[in-house]
């Protein structure tokens, strides 16, 4: 199995979204409820197979006042970003190929198996 290798940039607009730009040139960007719902933790695929069953299941409210935003990310080792959120949520470690993996610009895209 290869290793998706490190980003060439990573940019966070704490109020919007992470983008990256990968070792092949191509861009990807996750807003920050995406990355928050699609976290990698336990807890979130739990309840994202939750969502799958039963489509009334939502994201636990926070009880924070005001919009999710991310309040920090950092590097782990070469391999990964952690991003804390507003609400808490900070167990989730976004390694490169799993970030890659859930690029929503090509989530809709069936048979997309170009990247190598």
């Amino acid at each position: 199995m290869n290793q998706e290798p490190a980003p060439q940039s990573l940019d966070l607009d704490k109020q919007k979204g992470l983008s990256v730009r990968w070792h092949d040139g191509e861009e990807s960007f996750y807003p920050i409820q995406y990355l928050r719902r699609m976290s990698p933790s336990a807890d979130m695929r739990q309840l994202r197979e939750e969502m799958q069953t039963n489509p009334l299941v939502i994201l636990p409210d926070s009880g924070s006042s005001g919009p999710l935003t991310a309040t920090n990310a950092e590097l782990v080792g070469r391999y990964a970003l952690r991003v804390t959120f507003s609400d808490g949520h900070r167990t989730g470690i976004f390694s490169w190929d799993y970030l890659r993996s859930i690029d929503p610009q090509t989530q809709d895209k069936p048979g997309d198996t170009a990247r190598s």
